[in-house]
């Protein structure tokens, strides 16, 4: 038989070092950085960070010209984000605002077709405003222009505007917003860190024209030019091209106070019943003459011809 062990008080084993794992520095989009050391003023440290979003969607039953013009808009914005159609109805203010919500924009470009000829854009702040609306004009398309120019899709723009946009204050607040709708974010992750087109809006007979160029410049050969040598750059239109006629400025997002109106605006329905009336003025005139015509010819008939029985017999 083997001999029993001893029992022996069993020592504790030291207890181990408190050996944590450093603290995991935090994550942005541009990668990995330190934790400031400064804990206790993080909004200086930080800074401002532009998190535009843009949600471009359309009304039901809108015309394949202005759907054209939509998707080259989209293409044009890496910002942006494109949903599915919207009933155009009196309640759309508010299915907007939530799709906006939902989609976790801060602006909205909302394209509304009426009667398959009028085209109107709502260009709405969300969810408290302000909001414009404009109808479309003179729309042209990428595909029906077939211009020259080619820019890097998904490049920054350079936004330019006329000086007469620093006139009115409605204009200062167009201009504003088209500022922060359309100019893509610095460093977002569907842009390239390049300026290769120009977005320019200018205002003609108060209507605000839109114009997309490439900025063409040589880099190789003789030709190349030095770092800001802007006397060799040339413009060569991209497109599309639409013209904006602004009928209203609200203080909410698709609706609210009016906080301006355009006096010189003119329903295009207002225009067609006019041209209407002018052609049925036209016929109006001519069943008139007739009219009178005949009127002055049995007031004043002819005298008999002595003449006329002459070679009937």
């Amino acid at each position: 038989m083997g001999k029993k062990r001893k029992h022996t008080e069993v020592e504790a084993p030291a207890a181990k070092k408190d050996e944590t794992a450093p603290e995991r520095p935090k994550r942005t989009l541009l990668g990995w950085k330190d934790k400031p050391e400064n804990t206790q003023d993080s909004t200086t440290t930080t800074g401002f960070r532009n998190r535009e979003k843009v949600l471009v969607t359309c009304s039901r039953r809108i015309n394949y010209r202005y759907r054209h013009l939509m998707l080259n808009l989209v293409s044009i914005l890496p910002h942006c984000k494109k949903d599915n159609k919207v009933e155009s109805k009196a309640t759309k203010g508010a299915t907007l605002n939530e799709l906006v919500e939902l989609k976790s924009c801060s602006s909205c470009l909302f394209f509304e077709c009426r009667k398959h000829k009028d085209l109107y854009l709502w260009m709405s702040k969300c969810p408290n405003g302000p909001s414009v609306k404009f109808l479309v004009n003179a729309v042209h398309t990428m595909e029906e222009l077939k211009l020259t120019g080619n820019h890097l899709k998904g490049s920054r723009p350079l936004l330019t505007f006329s000086s007469n946009f620093d006139t009115d204050p409605h204009w200062k607040l167009l201009k504003e917003m088209i500022t922060q709708i359309f100019g893509t974010p610095k460093e977002h992750r569907k842009s390239k860190p390049y300026h290769d087109h120009v977005f320019v809006f200018s205002i003609v007979d108060d209507h605000i024209w839109f114009r997309n160029y490439q900025i063409s410049c040589p880099h190789t050969g003789a030709d190349k030019i030095n770092r800001g040598g802007l006397e060799k750059m040339t413009l060569i239109e991209v497109g599309p091209r639409f013209c904006l006629n602004p009928i209203k400025i609200f203080g909410g997002s698709f609706g609210g106070p009016t906080l301006y109106e355009n006096p010189f605006y003119v329903s295009p329905n207002q225009i067609r019943s006019l041209e209407k009336r002018q052609k049925a003025g036209k016929y109006a005139m001519k069943v008139k003459a007739k009219t009178r015509r005949k009127m002055h010819e049995m007031t004043n008939p002819l005298e008999a011809d002595e003449f006329a029985d002459m070679w009937k017999e």
